[in-house]
């Protein structure tokens, strides 16, 4: 069985089904293990027959024993099936013109042998065997299955090709929305500039005191928290203190010296210094003096300041001044919106739909009307199948009932003119099987010759290479197809064929979803991007805006008193804060010890004493 395995459908069923294709596929392997073609691999041993060579041309004899070399395992198997299909009616034919002359069979006298009764169970047991094996299990059972999955699969079609057909009908019925929303979603960048140019007033705020308040309760909170934290530090040494005085005292006892107790009261006792307070609050400095200078900063109202300048006039300044390079601008924007939409309405996008609308009504038309036709003729395949499994069926039931009533009417002592019914009626049995089998089994293996071959061939060469994309390797080799052309599809689509556009390029997109317009590269036939592209007009725009020139030279912002108290906020000294000291403090646990930890574990220490 080859280590690779293709990604269809049948291989990967559960039941019966994917055990047979499974069992397929390995013989397939077996009788064709030899890769896709790659190329023209030439074998130039096979052309040294001088004769060879000068009756046929060389490319011709080299591709015909390339082909033979690749199909060798076929033209086996299929010469084998024909030597069945000739030799079994002629054996047949023989064998019956032996019995009509008397010639052919037992004589009508027995000899009773040592062995006869081990010969007769085993000649015996191996029909009953070869016959279930071959015959019923890998031969009926598979067949009828394989007969019915086709079957299933042909009535199935019908639903997935409506399915297919309603898909790429409301493809192409929601296009013309499709492009219609592109199209819109210029307008949202539009009108968004538009908005931000009819702005007719400029908000020039003062400068504001907000961050100075901010900074003002970030310096409180700071020393707040300081002085919290260096409140409960001291209160926890205190408390630290007493609880390790209380132990010291403790371990002075008398019971602490005896020798079961000593080691674990020194084990504790080297533990004491452990409880003390390990992050130093105390040392970080002070914010109280920036605290200080930034309350005297607030007694000024920036805000009361910036408003006494008036800025009435301001907006209306920068309109004078901007009015007609707004109105360009706005007129550059409305021309690319009407350039795109003049676009859109160029395309033949309507006239293109509507013929493939109308391919496609016509195409499902055509398979509603024959496809009854496809599974009336399946249903005449159907039973054919049908028939061919019941008459193997038919010979396996004779086999059995000749071994049957053989069995049951053997007399040992009975001679063959002597012999009763149900012997005889065995006997009948099993020569009606001989004969079936001579009747129809050569028939049986002409369908069998013409599917694994035909069937055998399609699988090597049309559904694996298609799985593992050599076969659309072959499809995009350079003037294959057609010997002026390059690239066929897109001589086919664009009539161009040096355009790099590859059968396997295209099921690799569809593959990963992409859109028809990148996958088919239709910038060859109509490029959207030259229209759509907004960035050949920015370059017109950004030229107006610079040579937006405002002057608001005579507007003043602030005067000395505002200068002078900002400059009095930077030089506070809040930039000298040393932050890294808090946060380090901040990062230390507050003990040396996790106190519950060091509690927990006193108190088993104090058990075990």
């Amino acid at each position: 069985v080859p280590s690779k395995t293709y990604d269809t459908g049948a291989y990967h069923e559960p039941g019966a089904i994917g055990i047979l294709f499974k069992i397929v596929h390995a013989f397939l392997y077996l009788v064709q293990p030899n890769s896709f073609p790659q190329g023209k691999q030439i074998n130039y041993f096979c052309l040294k027959s001088r004769f060879v060579i000068d009756v046929f041309p060389p490319e011709n004899v080299v591709l015909t024993l390339q082909a033979i070399y690749y199909e060798i395992g076929f033209i086996v198997s299929a010469a084998l099936g024909l030597l069945f299909i000739l030799l079994l009616p002629l054996v047949g034919l023989c064998f019956c013109m032996c019995r009509c002359c008397d010639n052919c069979g037992g004589e009508m006298h027995q000899r009773q042998k040592k062995n006869a009764d081990c010969q007769r169970s085993c000649f015996a047991t191996f029909l009953f065997v070869a016959s279930l094996i071959i015959r019923q299990v890998v031969g009926v059972l598979c067949a009828y299955a394989a007969n019915q999955h086709l079957t299933n699969q042909v009535r199935g079609a019908k639903k997935l090709v409506n399915s297919n057909f309603k898909d790429l009908k409301i493809f192409l019925n929601d296009t013309p929305a499709q492009i219609d929303y592109l199209v819109s979603q210029y307008n949202t960048t539009k009108d968004k500039a538009l908005s931000d140019l009819n702005s007719k007033y400029f908000h020039l705020k003062g400068v504001s005191y907000v961050s100075i308040r901010e900074t003002k309760e970030a310096l409180e909170n700071v020393s707040v928290s300081v002085e919290v934290l260096q409140e409960g530090t001291e209160r926890l040494h205190a408390n630290l203190t007493d609880v390790k005085m209380h132990l010291s005292n403790t371990l002075n006892d008398s019971a602490c010296h005896a020798a079961q107790a000593a080691s674990t009261c020194n084990i504790i006792r080297n533990s004491l210094n452990q409880l003390d307070i390990n992050a130093n609050f105390s040392g970080l400095p002070g914010v109280g003096s920036q605290l200080a200078k930034v309350n005297d900063v607030l007694k000024t109202d920036l805000s009361s300041l910036v408003q006494k300048v008036s800025f009435n006039d301001t907006p209306d300044l920068v309109v004078n001044q901007t009015r007609n390079i707004l109105s360009d601008i706005k007129s550059v924007l409305e021309s690319i919106g009407s350039n795109i939409t003049t676009f859109t309405n160029t395309l033949p996008v309507q006239k293109i739909l509507a013929d493939l609308m109308v391919y496609l009504t016509q195409s499902e038309a055509y398979v509603q009307d024959y496809f009854p036709i496809v599974e009336q003729y399946d249903f005449y395949r159907w039973l054919g199948c049908l028939i061919l499994c019941c008459m193997v069926v038919l010979i396996l039931v004779f086999y059995y009932l000749g071994l049957l009533c053989g069995t049951c009417g053997y007399d040992k002592h009975a001679s063959p003119t002597t012999r009763g019914c149900i012997s005889n009626t065995g006997g009948n049995f099993l020569m009606a099987g001989v004969g079936f089998s001579f009747l129809f089994s050569w028939v049986l293996m002409v369908v069998v010759v013409l599917t694994f071959v035909t069937g055998g061939n399609v699988e090597k060469l049309v559904c694996e290479p298609f799985e593992d994309k050599n076969l659309f390797k072959i499809l995009d080799t350079p003037y294959l197809l057609n010997q002026h052309w390059k690239n066929y599809l897109a001589g086919i689509l664009f009539k161009n064929p040096n355009v790099n556009l590859t059968f396997e390029k295209v099921y690799s997109d569809c593959k990963e979803n992409k859109g028809i317009y990148t996958s088919l590269h239709l910038e060859h036939l109509f490029n959207i991007n030259e229209f759509l592209n907004i960035s050949m007009y920015t370059e017109d725009v950004e030229l107006k805006i610079e040579h937006i020139q405002i002057n608001l030279s005579k507007i003043i912002l602030l005067d000395e008193i505002g200068k002078e108290n900002l400059l009095n906020f930077s030089s506070s000294g809040i930039d000298g804060i040393d932050f890294s000291a808090y946060l380090t403090e901040i990062n230390k646990s507050v003990t040396k010890v996790d106190l519950l930890s060091f509690a927990n574990d006193l108190e088993a220490r104090a058990d075990q004493l």
